[in-house]
């Protein structure tokens, strides 16, 4: 039994990070750099990596800055989270070579790559509700 959850977390894993890469694939496709003269470099390599990067960070940093954010995602009404998703496209962006992106169209960009989470996770939750129902 902790084979098959262990083989299921990691296939979501990879799962998120290729909807991930195509997710930050299109943000930098509709919004660019955002950046006065830097074109970013359009590779498939350096989008799997940006994308195993957000993954990463999404996965690891990202709960500790909502936790530590709190205070500020209630005065708002939850719309801070708008900025920490901005965040971590942002840092990502920073980290992966070649891909670079404003602040402003990082917040776009953790808007569209949300969407794209929230659909995946609640893809993931049908399957998972369908597959224990027909138990």
């Amino acid at each position: 039994m902790g084979t098959v959850s262990i083989r299921r977390q990691f296939s979501i894993f990879l799962l998120r990070w290729a909807l991930n890469t195509l997710g930050l694939w299109v943000a930098v496709r509709l919004l660019g750099s955002g950046l006065a003269g830097v074109e970013p470099v359009m590779t498939v390599g350096v989008f799997l990596l940006a994308g195993l990067i957000f993954s990463l960070i999404n996965s690891v940093i990202r709960p500790v800055v909502v936790i530590l954010s709190l205070p500020a995602i209630v005065l708002t009404l939850g719309l801070f989270t708008l900025i920490i998703n901005g965040l971590m496209v942002y840092l990502s962006l920073k980290l992966a070579p070649g891909l670079a992106m404003s602040f402003g169209n990082s917040i776009v960009a953790g808007i569209i790559l949300s969407l794209v989470n929230y659909i995946v996770s609640s893809a993931l939750d049908l399957k998972e509700l369908q597959r224990t129902h027909k138990e």
